[in-house]
């Protein structure tokens, strides 16, 4: 088994953050209590940056990893998140040694 880490940074329109806090964290709730395979699935703020925040993933495998992004409610807040981002997510995968 190969542990697989995801660090998301995300940029947030400045005044949307509180916005962006409740639905990541609804988000987060979901994942949480439905995928087993999930590790770790917390989001922070910048402490220097107000509008950005990094989410740190971690899968028991690249299958997990590969069912999260195709669950319902991970669908279901692209919408809303996207509402609040100020652009696309940078993506860093990581294998865990």
């Amino acid at each position: 088994m190969s542990v697989i880490g995801v660090v998301a940074t995300l940029k947030v329109q400045p005044g949307k953050e509180a916005e962006f806090e409740k639905v990541f964290a609804a988000l987060r709730d979901k994942v949480k209590s439905n995928e087993k395979g999930c590790l770790q699935y917390d989001f922070f703020k910048s402490k220097s940056e107000a509008s950005t925040y990094v989410v740190m993933e971690q899968y028991a495998s690249q299958a997990d990893l590969d069912a999260h992004g195709k669950t319902e409610y991970f669908r279901a807040a692209g919408p809303s998140l996207g509402a609040v981002l100020g652009g696309a997510p940078t993506l860093l995968f990581l294998d865990k040694v």
